[in-house]
């Protein structure tokens, strides 16, 4: 990660909570020595899918990744925080921003940086597999829309 700016730090979400969040390891580094980036889409998928779960009531599967930009690398040690929330709903699939921020200790503070985000498309299914129809919801019902 490069030089984070003074500006950086003020960056972390505080209005929300993180959907998932989880330490950078050793064991997650590519040959560069920066944490590899199948490992945060990874977290990203999981953050997404647990707010597309809980929307859809139900289980979902990920059919799309519309959009993905590294900002940032990621170092050992670092805290990965992902935020998720819906963007929109269709009849059976749900597409959600997740928004990955870094907080590293440095001289006694916690720095930030936004790393990553995604957009990310999942959709409902039944106990088959097949596509089913989501919940009727209004748009303040829940917590990550």
């Amino acid at each position: 990660m490069t030089a984070i700016e003074p500006d950086d730090r003020d960056l972390f979400p505080r209005d929300r909570q993180p959907t998932v969040r989880i330490l950078a390891m050793p064991a997650d580094t590519n040959p560069g020595g920066k944490i590899f980036g199948g490992w945060i889409m990874a977290q990203m998928d999981v953050a997404g899918g647990v707010v597309a779960l809980e929307y859809a009531g139900g289980p979902v599967v990920t059919v799309a990744v519309d959009s993905m930009k590294f900002h940032r690398p990621v170092n050992v040690g670092d805290l990965v925080s992902c935020f998720a929330r819906i963007q929109k709903t269709g009849s059976t699939s749900i597409t959600v921003l997740v928004e990955v921020f870094t907080q590293r200790a440095h001289d006694g503070t916690l720095q930030t940086a936004k790393v990553t985000e995604a957009v990310i498309v999942y959709v409902a299914i039944d106990g088959q597999g097949a596509p089913r129809a989501l919940p009727q919801r209004g748009p303040d019902r829940g917590r990550y829309w």
